[in-house]
């Protein structure tokens, strides 16, 4: 393997449980890479170290993406043209990075979409291996919904896949497929990512990610703070070899036969370097206003506390406003909020509390060196619309009742030591297509408990749930964030479409490694 490959190799690590087990700091070397465990509390993993300067925080602005617009429109429906390939971006200073991106950026374009109106989605691969992808968030028919076997192969690649192991039970396209999204669902932030069987945190690590901004009547009646006073913000963390690829533990560098990470990189793999939109600590221009920020977690395996670097002079910084699916019954002001990988937050930060040329610094809580600087905002002047304020109820949200629940269904998720290294386990299972978990009938209520060994963020495909025996105002999830020795309940009521669709932990090293269900709305 050559210096300039994207996906370098690596080896040894602590691989103790719990952090609290780990040395404070254990720095370990390699001829090509070096990295240390322990050096951040609250994360599993070592701390992959970049052989390259990462930028100085604050000196480049923050991109913000703009819709991309769709290449055909009807009465009801909005179409788009989407390329999976490879491309090259500016994340470090003075040398690009090859990723794998939809149409060749990272990360990918920006989706906009209504309720009441069809999204389609032309997705063509230029990748040299095959893709599928799945949008996070979106109640979706079987057949689009991104399931690991529905493969597009690379276009021009013979139908068996070449030199690409294929995985039976699914549906192969052959360079293309067109993703059909009904999204009669309420507003929120989604996101799509790959999500191709055994590989997915290698290709969403190369790029293969981007934001989905879906509105309806009931949001646009609030007044949200809009236009340049809403922000969409993509967190994940990435590390960088010397000529400025992106490093990666796979044990197959090629990405075609082997899937998984060397074993000492099993609990999740995390870069020393935490990007906004792409780019390492930018800053950003605003007025002393209220900004709407919506933040999503598209790191493999990353936790995150978010708050700000200087408490306003009276009340909380942030006003949280909505989860993963999308408003709550009502705002929570907020001084900080943990995000788990895959979840998503809406909050509005009051900036009008403080002075006209104050800097203030988005920060992870939890982070170390590279991993804290999120986003600088300077105050350059007063706002010239009003402050938004938050009324006393935000949406109306059905309170599921334990007691309409027609079952309750358990799942462990372990780590489970093999003679071949680790692997990951939903109740003493590992991933089969041909195996369904649970098979609940279309409009069921039913109760899941979700049990845990280490840190698990559990996501449930198709389906959004509230999190019971939680505090606060009601709200819809599709990523439930459990700990160490954990257990959590969620409801829900199955009123999405028939079909196989999958329960798994959003880890991503842990779900190539196995950490997958089947389930099947009846």
């Amino acid at each position: 393997m050559t210096a300039a490959s994207p996906l370098l190799a690596l080896t040894g690590c602590d691989d103790r449980p719990a952090p609290a087990e780990r040395p404070t700091r254990r720095p370990t070397t390699s001829p090509q890479l070096a990295y240390e465990a322990g050096s951040e509390p609250g994360q599993l993993g070592p701390i992959l170290l970049s052989q390259r300067t990462r930028p100085t925080p604050y000196t480049r602005p923050l991109p913000v993406p703009t819709p991309l617009r769709p290449v055909a429109t009807t009465a009801t429906e909005d179409v788009y043209e989407l390329t999976a390939r490879p491309g090259t971006v500016r994340i470090l200073d003075d040398v690009d990075t090859p990723v794998w991106g939809y149409d060749g950026s990272f990360p990918g374009p920006l989706f906009e979409s209504r309720r009441g109106r069809s999204v389609r989605v032309r997705l063509r691969n230029e990748l040299p291996v095959p893709t599928v992808r799945h949008l996070h968030g979106g109640h979706t028919p079987q057949e689009s919904d991104g399931y690991p076997l529905d493969y597009v192969l690379p276009h021009g690649a013979p139908h068996t896949g070449g030199k690409h192991h294929l995985h039976p039970g699914g549906r192969v396209h052959h360079g293309e497929f067109e993703y059909v999204y009904p999204l009669d669902q309420r507003a929120g932030l989604l996101w799509y990512h790959d999500h191709r069987m055994d590989f997915s945190g290698p290709q969403v690590w190369q790029g293969l990610v981007g934001l989905h901004v879906h509105r309806d009547d009931e949001e646009s009646a609030l007044g949200l703070p809009d236009g340049d006073h809403e922000i969409p913000l993509l967190l994940c963390d990435r590390s960088f070899g010397p000529d400025g690829q992106l490093l990666y533990p796979s044990l197959d560098p090629d990405l075609a036969t082997t899937p998984g990470v060397l074993p000492d990189f099993a609990n999740g793999v995390l870069g020393d370097t935490v990007l906004v939109n792409g780019v390492h600590a930018p800053f950003h221009e605003v007025r002393q206003g209220t900004y709407r920020l919506r933040i999503a977690v598209a790191s493999n395996a990353r936790h995150y506390r978010v708050g700000v670097d200087r408490l306003p002079a009276s009340g909380e910084p942030f006003t949280m406003i909505g989860t993963d699916g999308g408003l709550m019954s009502r705002p929570m002001p907020v001084r900080s909020f943990v995000l788990a990988p895959a979840e998503r937050v809406d909050v509005v930060l009051d900036l009008s509390r403080y002075p006209v040329g104050a800097k203030v610094r988005l920060q992870n809580l939890s982070g170390g060196t590279g991993t804290t600087d999120l986003v600088e905002l300077r105050i350059t002047g007063p706002d010239d619309r009003p402050a938004w304020r938050p009324p006393p109820r935000l949406s109306t949200i059905e309170d599921l009742d334990p007691a309409a629940a027609v079952r309750t269904r358990s799942f462990f998720f372990s780590k489970v030591p093999t003679a071949n290294g680790p692997t990951f386990q939903i109740s003493h299972h590992l991933f089969d297509p041909n195996r369904v978990a649970a098979d609940p009938q279309q409009g069921d209520i039913e109760i899941w408990e979700f049990t845990t060994d280490q840190q698990h963020p559990v996501h449930v495909h198709n389906c959004h749930f509230q999190v019971l025996d939680d505090d606060g105002p009601l709200a819809w999830k599709d990523v439930v964030s459990l700990g160490i020795n954990d257990r959590r309940r969620i409801i829900t009521r199955f009123d999405s479409y028939r079909g196989r669709y999958l329960l798994h932990c959003h880890n991503l090293e842990h779900e190539d490694m196995g950490m997958m269900a089947n389930y099947e709305i009846r």
